[in-house]
């Protein structure tokens, strides 16, 4: 691992997404709460917090570091065409977007954005688990950071943050 002990304790703050683009149907089953799994949304979203926990496990040589605060927040993107696969809009019966949206924050010596990332790639994947007998078409991506402060590198806000 990176020798972090001569840093400064700063707040670092990251937040990172992560897409799944799914059938029409499944979406509304999704925002109905109707899957044969139960609520997809809040399951992903601990699903996703717990994640921020494990990434030191995940990841090889993540620092293990304290969280002081984790947000999830899921977004349907509606005409998404800025996006890599345009054709996926809301037009009915065409594939809609879900973009899982975490906020990681730390005071601490090393940065968060593998925790945010990490949390964002495992919310999207338990929609995933939790639909996947009705859509295994479901595609998942892009996973990026959005944004970081904090730390001797400074602040990052991505050129696109929306596709």
């Amino acid at each position: 691992m990176v020798d972090v002990s001569a840093k400064d304790v700063t707040v670092r703050r990251a937040v990172a997404a992560a897409d799944i683009v799914l059938a029409a149907e499944t979406a509304e089953m999704i925002r109905s709460g109707s899957a044969d799994k139960g609520d997809v949304l809040a399951v992903a979203r601990i699903a996703a917090i717990g994640a921020t926990k494990w990434t030191q496990h995940l990841i090889p040589l993540c620092h293990c570091i304290g969280l002081d605060s984790v947000s999830v927040d899921f977004q349907w993107i509606e005409n998404s065409t800025d996006a890599p696969d345009a054709q996926h809009t809301s037009t009915p019966g065409s594939p809609c977007r879900l973009r899982c949206v975490v906020a990681v924050a730390n005071t601490g010596k090393t940065g968060v954005e593998m925790e945010a990332m990490t949390a964002a790639s495992v919310g999207v994947l338990t929609v995933y688990d939790m639909v996947k007998s009705t859509d295994r078409s479901a595609v998942i991506g892009p996973i990026r950071l959005l944004s970081k402060s904090g730390g001797k590198s400074g602040d990052f806000v991505a050129d696109n943050p929306v596709a």
